[in-house]
């Protein structure tokens, strides 16, 4: 069954295109409008004449068939025209593919009429519409067609590209971030600060670009299918299904597929050597002035991050960061929401924790994080919760939340019901608050833990709760009754915990990392940092899988680039993946759902390469690491690498382009599949 979810998108979608016009004849009608676009095919500088150029309106749900609006033909310029009637519903996605037949037997563009069947050949060329204003002339290249095989890549299969709301939207403006769908040319969001020359996304773009046109321009296509095709999946037959299988399995034959690219130097600047994955990092920054430390994020219904902050923002590492005043809300494609960064509601020093409740709530505990050198005494404002309407209205008091027992609060979580839960640090208790009343918090002792920090709610509603300072995990009925403790099988210096669909716990074992609470001190928590000398991972670097029932595997994971693990997240496919608080990787797991993973392989192997994980310079110390409703992965930059005391932070959040199975948002237990 695995292998045939590989069956070509284009076959499919071109099959709807041989049955005529009637289909575009179908969308015409009351509520929408007559409109017409014009754009060019391109490889480089080079005009792609003889194109069937095709429009398409997304499918609305997963495994819906696209709709087809509009069919041209390009002319020996490249240039075509497409008349269509635009849907008046603002959610359509709309996408463009071009179909090139086979190289070095195309057609001109004048020996089939628009309405005749469409070419079926290996080059098929793609761009998205939606997701931004619509250009005066729409460009379709290598680069645009890099741009949708990773920001849709996980809503391309049998039936054409299709998905829920709001994932597949939020996709198709994210493709916007990699390719100008006007020029053709890199977009600005990639092409400058903190992203451009700062980092080796841009070249490594342009090189995966380079790559299909090895097959548009240089004919190379059998060479490069082959290449691409995942293990465990049919070959794909053209580029545009290459570009997502590559973007499906980043780390497989990385080597070859770069010594390829090489062959067609058309995009510049391009890489110099191969990567040791093609995953797609880009970095977000708001309005470059407000990220300093960030902790943790989590999402809300639409998609949107809600992003904690360590520090004030202080652009020098010298000059000492007081607590953060902000909670951060990005859109999905990486911009301030309106309104924010928000303030009030007794935020200071935000940690780890952050969660979105089922009511849309944010809340966000109040560490009391601050730099060395910081004249404010943190002690009355780390004992307290800020909670924040939908747009960013503070909903806690001016000094937020305090009952409840908290405490220099980190991990937090919230389920179904409505309970938020937040792990208190300083306090070897958790807080839980009923329905979100934060009035009716109520202290739960977890004797059994010490420093409480990462906090997870399984699908029954249960609460998983790690313990940094004893190696424990702790788990609490719904209604805080404790049921079972758990030690062993690796745990060490535990931070984060996940849940799968399944009811299994993930927890990251730092191994050598005290959390700053309680009787350790931040001096403590920076000399465990300082003996990180990048020569490889750190001792005790692993994760603990827990079965349903409390019981750990024998033996902890300590591949794919487990480096010095902090955050965890699962996807939608029940795969792990490891944020590291060093070594700038990313480690993705075999999940419980061996069907998701690559033939051969068990629970808890590596999927991303076992030496190097998905690194990329993008990323500097990481803590939390998250999943959206489009399959992207996004990271926090919560330290620099070379931290200096007096302000430490990071100043980014980093994000991998549709690498993962997309999750529904609010995350209230364990990942559901939109």
């Amino acid at each position: 069954m695995r292998r045939r979810r590989g069956v070509l998108l284009t076959a499919a979608l071109l099959a709807q295109l041989a049955a005529g016009p009637s289909h575009a004849v179908a969308s015409a009608g009351a509520g929408w409008e007559p409109t017409d676009q014009c754009g060019v095919v391109r490889s480089g500088d080079t005009p792609l004449g003889g194109a069937e150029v095709t429009l398409y309106q997304a499918g609305d749900g997963a495994g819906a068939a696209p709709r087809v609006l509009a069919r041209a033909r390009s002319a020996e310029d490249g240039r075509f025209t497409l008349d269509y009637r635009r849907p008046q519903d603002p959610r359509a996605v709309l996408y463009v593919l071009a179909d090139l037949g086979h190289p070095g037997q195309r057609t001109g563009p004048d020996t089939a009429p628009p309405d005749g069947p469409p070419q079926d050949g290996p080059v098929v060329l793609a761009a998205v519409l939606s997701g931004a204003a619509a250009p005066p002339e729409l460009v379709v290249n290598e680069r645009t067609t890099v741009a949708v095989a990773y920001a849709l890549s996980r809503f391309t299969g049998p039936a054409g590209v299709s998905g829920p709301h709001p994932g597949l939207q939020n996709a198709a403006g994210v493709a916007h971030n990699l390719a100008d769908t006007g020029t053709g040319d890199i977009a600005a969001l990639l092409a400058a600060p903190p992203n451009g020359a700062l980092t080796s996304t841009m070249a490594e773009f342009n090189t995966l670009a380079d790559l299909l046109a090895a097959c548009v321009t240089g004919g190379a296509c059998d060479q490069l299918f082959d290449l691409a095709r995942r293990p465990g999946h049919d070959r794909p037959h053209d580029t545009l299904r290459a570009a997502v299988d590559i973007a499906h399995d980043p780390g497989h034959d990385t080597a070859e597929l770069f010594a390829l690219a090489a062959t067609t130097p058309t995009y510049r600047p391009a890489l110099p050597a191969a990567p040791d994955a093609w995953t797609v990092a880009l970095r977000y920054d708001g309005n470059g002035q407000e990220l300093d430390g960030p902790g943790n994020l989590a999402f809300d219904a639409e998609g949107n991050a809600w992003v904690s902050n360590n520090y004030a923002y202080q652009a020098d590492p010298a000059v000492p960061a007081c607590g953060g005043r902000t909670v951060l809300k990005f859109t999905p494609t990486g911009r301030d929401a309106p309104g924010a960064p928000y303030r009030g509601g007794g935020l200071y020093g935000a940690g780890f924790g952050v969660t979105v409740d089922a009511h849309g709530s944010a809340w966000v505990g109040n560490f009391g994080f601050q730099g060395r050198g910081c004249p404010v005494d943190p002690t009355r404002l780390e004992r307290s919760a800020s909670q924040f309407a939908p747009d960013g209205t503070p909903l806690s008091p001016p000094e937020g939340w305090r009952r409840g027992g908290i405490a220099q609060p980190q991990g937090m979580a919230a389920d179904r019901a409505g309970t938020v839960w937040i792990a208190n640090c300083g306090g070897d208790g958790v807080t839980r608050i009923p329905d979100g009343d934060a009035t009716r918090a109520r202290e739960v002792p977890t004797p059994a833990l010490s420093k409480p920090f990462g906090a997870a709610v399984d699908p029954a509603g249960r609460l998983w709760v790690s313990g940094n300072g004893n190696d424990g995990v702790q788990v609490l009925a719904p209604d805080g009754t404790p049921e079972r403790t758990v030690t062993g099988g690796g745990l060490r210096r535990p931070l984060a915990v996940a849940t799968d669909s399944k009811g299994y716990a993930w927890v990251s074992n730092s191994g050598i990392l005290p959390v700053p609470c309680g009787n350790t001190t931040a001096d403590d928590f920076a000399t465990a940092v300082a003996t990180d000398t990048g020569t490889g991972p750190l001792p005790g670097a692993s994760v603990t899988l827990i079965g349903p029932d409390g019981t750990p595997a024998p033996a902890p994971f300590t591949d794919g680039g487990l480096y010095l693990p902090w955050g965890v997240a699962v996807d939608g496919d029940d795969t792990v993946w490891v944020a590291n608080f060093g070594g700038h990787r990313v480690a993705r797991l075999c999940g419980t759902d061996l069907t998701a993973c690559p033939p051969g392989h068990r629970t808890g192997q590596p999927i991303s390469p076992p030496g190097t994980g998905y690194p990329s310079d993008g990323l500097d110390r990481n803590t939390g690491v998250q999943i959206d409703p489009s399959g992207n992965v996004w990271l926090a930059n919560n330290w620099r690498t070379v931290p200096v005391q007096t302000n430490p932070g990071g100043h980014e959040l980093v994000v991998l382009i549709g690498a993962a199975a997309p999750v529904t948002t609010p995350r209230l237990g364990g990942p559901a599949r939109p």
